[in-house]
């Protein structure tokens, strides 16, 4: 098991993002920002604009064979 006394490589790294992170003012406000554009970008855009074309066009257990005719018609 990995020992984390204060002068092994993973302690001092773990402290050195644990200080970073706890001290930033301005990086919480950029780390929200980031974090709320993935949300819409993962969540939001994926319900609203790309449905799911296999579910609605293929029947249950043959959408492997759907892909593949799809793939071959083009």
């Amino acid at each position: 098991m990995l020992s984390m006394n204060k002068h092994s490589l993973l302690y001092r790294v773990f402290d050195l993002y644990y200080d970073g992170f706890r001290h930033m003012k301005l990086g919480r406000t950029l780390w929200a920002i980031i974090l709320i554009k993935l949300f819409i970008i993962f969540v939001i855009l994926k319900l609203f604009f790309f449905p799911n074309y296999i579910k609605e066009h293929a029947n249950k257990g043959e959408e492997s064979e759907f892909v593949a005719t799809q793939v071959l018609k083009r």
